[in-house]
């Protein structure tokens, strides 16, 4: 599997990788070009609760650098390459 690392969960990233050109939200209405710009990798991090209380989502794994110049957060299942 040269290439390809691994998302911290044992499933493999399919090609993704910093400086690859990819389509954010694939096969949806939503869907944009982009390259990656980061890799969040394992630090991506947790969701966050105190007792009953919800603080944060889990971080997203890539930023994406969208041809219109925004910058989104998401992850690899958001992702396809090409």
């Amino acid at each position: 599997m040269a290439g390809r690392r691994s998302a911290g969960n044992g499933l493999p990233d399919n090609g993704i990788a910093v400086g690859v050109s990819v389509r954010v939200y694939p096969g949806t209405d939503r869907e944009r070009t982009g390259v990656v710009v980061e890799d969040f990798g394992d630090s991506a991090g947790q969701r966050v609760h105190i007792g009953e209380h919800h603080i944060a989502d889990a971080a997203r794994r890539w930023a994406v650098q969208l041809s219109d110049g925004d910058l989104v957060f998401v992850n690899s299942s958001e992702l396809a390459t090409g």
